[in-house]
């Protein structure tokens, strides 16, 4: 499967030319199949990472409300040893925050040397939703803009590699995860009345995004825009770019720091 088309090369963006659905033709058990395996070789590299402790993955994910973010860390990280990942999500920021720069609730949460941390909405936040709602303006918006990409710069030089996803999914398609919310019970507590404010200004937030997605792509940040209409689909995607990321990473086990030769472990 090629997933380099799904980047963001850093052109202006239009996501209505963008797929939300790739699966026609497909064998869904066959890519499910796929995506375990790859689950398999993910411990393996997560492991691996975890004992070198020399690099670290950050992992951002964005997408509308009902867009999948929640299903991909469940589904997707499930493989990985728990001790090894981090996973925030960002809410509305608090009274204390809003006293800093929008950055600086962000950064205590950047991955340590050997970990991996999945931003559940992100820093991303402050030039999407602050946009649509007009609490900031455009010359602000690309201010904002370069302080990420500076931000993220300073990241990488860091040793952290960074891997930005956007959840694309169709206005039909939230309708519908939107609904499923209000018709089962046991889905009823994730539906709130303000997502359906906020589907009400898709618009605005299409050009948000693509004006976001499209001015932080970068060589070494880059976006990828996941078709999410399936989520199975979804979950094979992503799980072959955090393969082909930490397989470029290449973590390697550290050597013991003590001569281990000859040495044994007596009977008690």
């Amino acid at each position: 499967m090629d997933i380099s088309r799904y980047r963001v090369d850093g052109k202006k963006l239009k996501l209505s030319d963008l797929p939300t659905d790739e699966t026609k033709k497909l064998d869904r058990g066959k890519i499910e199949q796929e995506t375990a395996d790859i689950g398999a070789q993910l411990t393996g590299l997560q492991d691996r990472l975890y004992a070198e402790s020399q690099q670290s993955l950050l992992v951002v994910l964005q997408a509308r409300d009902a867009g999948g973010k929640d299903g991909t860390v469940k589904h997707v990280f499930e493989p990985v040893n728990p001790q090894g990942i981090i996973v925030t999500s960002f809410k509305v920021p608090n009274e204390e925050d809003l006293k800093h720069d929008f950055l600086w609730r962000i950064h205590p949460h950047t991955p340590s040397a050997g970990m991996i941390a999945v931003f559940n909405r992100s820093h991303y936040e402050d030039v999407l939703v602050t946009r649509v709602h007009k609490l900031i303006d455009d010359k602000t918006a690309q201010q904002r803009f370069e302080h990420i990409r500076h931000f993220e710069e300073l990241l990488i030089s860091r040793g952290t590699r960074i891997l930005k996803l956007y959840l694309h999914i169709s206005p039909e398609e939230q309708r519908q995860r939107l609904q499923a919310r209000l018709d089962d019970p046991s889905k009823n507590w994730k539906f709130n009345p303000g997502d359906l404010k906020e589907r009400a200004l898709w618009d605005d937030y299409t050009a948000a995004y693509e004006d976001a997605l499209s001015a932080t792509s970068t060589d070494d940040a880059p976006w990828y825009v996941i078709p999410a209409d399936q989520k199975w689909y979804r979950n094979r995607v992503i799980s072959q770019l955090l393969l082909e990321t930490l397989e470029d990473m290449n973590p390697q086990y550290p050597k013991s720091e003590f001569d281990l030769t000859n040495v044994a472990v007596g009977k008690l």
